[in-house]
């Protein structure tokens, strides 16, 4: 899977989201996504940044990222002409900025993926034709809105609910959804780094609602004290934020600090690195499963193509395109029976709605490399 690049088209996007979605770090309205159009002599393909408009999930954003990757990612592709796993060790003297790394090795493994006419689940290591969907609920302004939005996705099929939490908003929302709904819904929690060791006996609280792990309650950084806090509570901890390489979750699971993984490939520099950590899961005995951070059609269906590796054990964030979006820019990922179908063309899969791909484009820039020798 070898090709020269011709040239890099930079792509920035306005997708309204149908509801306000809150979280501990903040409230999304729209999505301000950067997609990155990877073009070859014999195919062309897509990377979608993650980032969000500011640096709350993460130290990227939105215009940082493009930033860097006009500044210092496509200087270094001008002469790119090897395989694609030659843009990791080409791209390690720059230090962070993984969404970037992410979004541009997704664009050029795409394109070399269409070329060579295999999907990106096959070449990953895909073992299933479907996956299991979850949902990710935000924070609600009130404890009736909650339930009916819960209501309305176990309704849709959604086989797992997560709640995001915080500090005021934990344990009565938690029980809330308990009482209306029973113990046989798979239930699950994510703080987003919200809390602090000292929140241990507040966390502690939420062991009797049988939830199947609490995500990231305590900030990035503090391994030590997400081991601690495993041998406080009886909830499985799952890490997300803390996780950026293989390396990362080997030392996390070798301190006891996580029974259960999130993978988001955009947080860990690209759909190599995460299978390598979902590898070293594996290896562990530990769960993983796939995280979503609001993706259109296009990133989407790259995190489908990953969940369908045979350690992904969980139902993840991979909901239908409706979840998010009334009109999404690829055709519409749809629950059925509670799972959403692996797509199978080569490369990631789908192709974006050129009409309304160009509605929602808010600036595009092309960066043309066939004029260096």
């Amino acid at each position: 899977m070898t090709g020269r690049l011709q040239g890099l088209e930079l792509r920035r996007v306005a997708m309204p989201l149908v509801s306000p979605f809150r979280t501990s770090f903040g409230t999304e309205h729209e999505r301000d996504v950067l997609l990155v159009r990877a073009v070859t002599a014999e195919a062309e393909g897509w990377g979608e940044c993650v980032a969000l408009s500011g640096p709350l999930y993460s130290p990227e954003y939105v215009d940082g990222a493009q930033a860097f990757i006009k500044r210092y990612l496509i200087p270094l592709l001008r002469r790119f002409d090897g395989h694609v796993y030659a843009l990791e060790p080409l791209f390690e003297p720059l230090k962070g900025h993984p969404m970037a790394k992410a979004a541009v090795q997704t664009a050029v493994l795409d394109a070399h993926l269409r070329a060579a006419g295999l999907p990106l689940g096959s070449f990953l290591g895909a073992t299933k034709a479907t996956v299991p969907a979850g949902v990710s609920v935000g924070i609600m302004d009130s404890i009736p809105a909650l339930l009916d939005a819960v209501a309305g996705y176990l309704a849709a099929g959604y086989l797992r609910i997560k709640l995001k939490i915080e500090p005021g908003w934990d344990v009565e929302p938690v029980r809330a959804v308990r009482e209306r709904f029973g113990d046989d819904v798979l239930l699950q929690v994510d703080a987003n780094t919200a809390y602090t060791l000292t929140d241990a006996e507040q966390l502690a609280r939420l062991d009797p609602f049988g939830l199947l792990l609490i995500e990231q309650p305590l900030p990035e950084d503090d391994i030590r004290g997400h081991a601690r806090l495993a041998t406080m509570i009886r909830t499985p901890i799952c890490l997300d934020e803390s996780i950026v390489s293989a390396r990362a979750a080997a030392d996390a699971i070798a301190l006891n600090a996580c029974r259960i993984v999130n993978i988001k490939p955009g947080r860990v520099g690209g759909y190599l690195e995460a299978r390598r950590i979902h590898d070293v899961c594996a290896a562990n005995g530990v769960a993983v499963w796939a995280g979503g951070m609001l993706e259109t059609g296009l990133g989407r269906a790259a995190n489908v193509a990953l969940a369908a590796l045979p350690g992904f054990t969980l139902p993840g964030d991979t909901s239908a395109s409706d979840r998010y979006y009334a009109q999404d820019i690829t055709e519409p990922f749809v629950l059925e029976d509670g799972h959403v179908a692996v797509p199978t063309g080569p490369g990631i899969g789908v192709e974006p709605l050129r009409d309304v791909l160009d509605s929602v484009t808010t600036e595009t820039e092309w960066h043309n490399f066939t004029s260096v020798s």
